[in-house]
């Protein structure tokens, strides 16, 4: 997905995966977008499942983070469940936590 959207990546285009987030500043943009992007999945003989498309949306969970206009920020219920992390009491357990860690570490660089 990151080749297939590789020249809209970062200007209006957020690929994770099989997740696609196109971001705007005004509603026209939006719609100039989605339809770029709608025609790169069409040149690529891609396919979105309908039932999963959300359109016009004032604020959009993606990758544990809320994701609005204003801010990004993480989702409180990814906060409280690290918050409530378990202490680790064994090596295979602290690996996991900072596995998790860095994971946010470099989600965040990335939306920032």
């Amino acid at each position: 997905m990151n080749n297939v959207f590789r020249p809209y990546l970062d200007k209006f285009v957020v690929v994770f995966i099989d997740d696609i987030v196109i971001y705007f500043k005004t509603k026209e943009e939006h719609a100039k977008h989605l339809r770029l992007v709608l025609k790169t999945l069409e040149e690529h003989k891609l396919y979105a499942k309908f039932k999963k498309c959300e359109f016009w949306l004032e604020k959009v969970h993606f990758l544990g983070h809320l994701v609005t206009k204003e801010t990004v920020s993480m989702d409180l219920a990814k906060v409280e469940a690290i918050l409530n992390w378990p202490e680790p009491t064994c090596v295979t357990e602290v690996q996991g936590f900072l596995g998790m860690a860095r994971y946010y570490k470099k989600i965040c660089r990335r939306i920032f």
